[in-house]
């Protein structure tokens, strides 16, 4: 019989660990929270100094009965839930109702599960941190006073089913505070010149662009000044004023942390931020793989911390000199500095948990996202080890007249990292690589061809899920655990939609927001929110007593509170109408949101239930029957393309066809896209490999 008692959240996790400890351990799991405030009370005291009512979560009584027996039978009981402050709440609810004393030593903590950290784990077993468990309870209490206070108002005020939350709601305002400032912003007309100059005496050709007009910086409004600069320009000699090389490094991004991850996650696979964690958690509780049975692969997914071990640091080596050689290992393994104030340096980064394990020699054990999100954290942790990037870089000044322009390119001299592993980021990349051939200073360059270009200012972009989340996390707002369900939320209760991968806010949305800012400016207030993160940073830490931090929020809310019941008047949110007629009653149809953004919804519900998707035309033929190519969407929500006499015609693509056919093998085209390529024709048909860019194609007027 097993005299030791080990218990987790999951039995995925269970599975893993027990693997581990041998026939005097029994794993069992308790399937994450067993106790917790109930959903349908507000229960806090606030008289009684905020105490919380805990209850038994609904249908967790026969988990909570066998955990219990099994206790009874052992000699010792070991809480292994999860290393962050919601982790410690669960050991303490579990010590709690099972009546044990949290004051012994019945605690242990491990941030990746292999053999090697269980073990050490159990030999170092603690109390249960009191600090951390108050600061979770700080934080749920102060959720539960935003959440079961301001939500009801909403729903007196606006319509039901509303909620109001301290990162949710400032989530909102900054996605209608971005859309106001593209509705605002005043687009203005700007131009640029770029010269193709050819290097007398060489066939080398470079493209530069002005950049100085008379020893003042090039600003061209409009098409009458950058006419009257390309006659000038047209009519001027050129030399090569100055040629700057040297040889710069470029250093690999550090391994992930929970943020990142989501981010890097949301640009290279298109995962959502809730999609992201839910397969990171299969690979950190353990997978199958072959006869090595159920093993965890990555650390821990909860950390802001960018820290690694001696030992991981070590195996990374071995597998760099092993995979690309000794020249792209560093001489000492790079240490990375984590930005945030208050980070667990106790955590690690996210990092495969036995590096040898490459993701192509377990790919067959995995699904496809499993697999996926493992290379993109293999290949990151990998790359952060590896010998910087060396690239020539050279600056080419060319001078005549009134006019000075500049050409800047690199070249790859080593390619260190940069063979396994490129960051993505929301912005444009600018840099140029190669074009410029070998000049020096005092050769002339001829006038191949002045370039003068349109251009206009543009507004800030809409938030991308990567970019509220990096938003969020730089501004302190929330923690990176819980940006996935805030999304969600947001989602959810239509506040927010979804198009083009966007986030677009809704009447409902901006009007939510405006609602509180006048009302509750604190709840929205950025700064506000980051503050708050502090405290508890500092209850963890045991500088602050949690009861007076949620007493400091709580009087003044209070205030607000009352006067918002009495002031605020009951608001009208209209259907906004369209043209569409209901083709089984006649009424105007409207628009109503859903999980996947807008459809059409007859306003004669419940007696009409008509429902229909709003589509989209393309200005394409179909390929199959000539029908004209709509947008529309899949039951998961993915957007593909189909012809609009379906079901006559059946034809459907995941890319947008394009207007041209394939001229190698005549079959339809699609236009994909890329940060660093652009819009591609590429042909439909497997085996093809007709590519051309976009750009391409409208030169030749195609």
């Amino acid at each position: 019989m097993a005299r030791n008692l080990v218990i987790v959240e999951s039995p995925a996790k269970a599975r893993t660990i027990g693997k581990f400890l041998g026939r005097n351990y029994q794993v069992k799991a308790s399937m994450g929270h067993v106790i917790d405030l109930p959903r349908s009370q507000f229960a806090v005291d606030i008289e009684r100094d905020f105490t919380p009512k805990y209850i038994t979560i609904r249908g967790k009584g026969k988990i909570l009965k066998e955990l219990k027996d099994a206790v009874k039978k052992a000699d010792r009981v070991l809480l292994a839930t999860d290393p962050d402050r919601e982790g410690e709440a669960i050991s303490w609810h579990l010590a709690k109702a099972l009546d044990l004393n949290a004051e012994d030593r019945c605690r242990i903590e491990f941030h990746e599960i292999t053999k090697k950290a269980v073990q050490q784990a159990i030999k170092n077993p603690r109390h249960v941190d009191l600090n951390r468990v108050n600061a979770q309870q700080a934080r749920r209490v102060l959720d539960r006073l935003v959440g079961y206070k301001l939500s009801p108002l909403l729903w007196a005020k606006v319509k039901r089913g509303l909620s109001a939350g301290r990162v949710q709601s400032v989530a909102v305002r900054l996605i209608c505070e971005r859309e106001k400032e593209i509705r605002e912003f005043v687009s203005e007309e700007y131009w640029t010149i770029a010269v193709d100059f050819k290097v007398e005496g060489t066939e080398g050709v470079f493209t530069a662009k002005l950049v100085e007009v008379e020893g003042k910086k090039a600003e061209i409004p409009n098409a009458e000044t950058a006419s009257a600069l390309q006659k000038r320009i047209e009519q001027s000699q050129f030399r090569i004023s100055s040629v700057k090389r040297r040889e710069r490094r470029r250093y690999p991004a550090p391994p992930f942390t929970t943020s990142t991850l989501q981010q890097e996650a949301s640009r290279k696979l298109g995962f959502s931020a809730r999609k992201t964690m839910s397969v990171a958690q299969q690979l950190y509780e353990g997978l199958e793989i072959g006869g090595e049975g159920s093993i965890g692969l990555i650390t821990y997914i909860r950390t802001d911390s960018v820290r690694v071990s001696t030992e991981a640091q070590e195996e990374a080596r071995k597998v760099i000199t092993a995979k690309f050689g000794q020249d792209f290992v560093p001489p000492a393994s790079p240490v990375y500095k984590t930005k945030a104030v208050a980070a667990q340096e106790a955590h690690e980064a996210i990092r495969p948990t036995i590096v040898q394990y490459d993701p192509e020699e377990i790919k067959s054990y995995l699904s496809r996202d499993q697999y996926r999100l493992y290379q993109l954290i293999w290949n990151r942790f990998v790359a952060s080890q590896m010998s910087p990037a060396v690239l020539d870089s050279v600056s080419v000044e060319v001078s005549g007249g009134d006019f000075l322009f500049r050409a800047t390119g690199s070249q790859v001299k080593f390619a260190g990292f940069l063979v396994l592993y490129t960051e993505d980021t929301d912005e444009e990349n600018t840099e140029e690589e190669g074009g410029i051939p070998e000049v020096d200073e005092g050769m002339g360059a001829g006038v191949m061809q002045v370039i003068p270009q349109q251009r206009f200012t543009q507004p800030p972009p809409r938030y991308s899920e990567a970019m509220l989340v990096k938003t969020l996390e730089e501004k302190g707002i929330g923690r990176p655990s819980t940006y996935a369900p805030t999304i969600d939320t947001i989602l959810k209760r239509h506040y927010v939609v979804m198009e083009e991968k966007r986030f677009h806010p809704t009447e409902l949305g901006q009007l939510v927001v405006d609602l509180l800012k006048e009302n509750f400016r604190q709840i929205v207030d950025p700064d506000f929110t980051a503050v708050m993160e502090e405290k508890f940073d500092r209850i963890e830490e045991g500088k602050e007593d949690w009861v007076e931090v949620i007493r400091g929020f709580y009087l003044p809310f209070a205030e607000d509170l009352e006067k918002a019941e009495e002031s605020i008047e009951r608001v009208r949110l209209d259907d906004e109408v369209s043209e569409v007629e209901c083709e089984h009653c006649g009424r105007k149809m409207v628009y109503k949101y859903g999980r996947y953004g807008r459809f059409l919804a007859c306003p004669g519900y419940p007696e009409c239930k008509n429902i229909k998707s709003i589509t989209k035309e393309l200005d394409v033929d179909c390929p199959q029957c000539g029908g004209k190519i709509v947008e529309r969407r899949s039951k998961k929500g993915r957007r593909f393309y189909g012809c609009d006499n379906y079901p006559d015609c059946t034809f459907t693509s995941w890319y947008p066809p394009a207007k041209t056919t394939c001229p190698e093998c005549g079959s339809f085209c699609v236009v994909k896209s890329s940060k660093r390529q652009g819009e591609m024709i590429v042909c439909s048909q497997k085996g093809c490999g007709y590519k051309v860019s976009q750009d391409a194609l409208e030169k030749k007027g195609v």
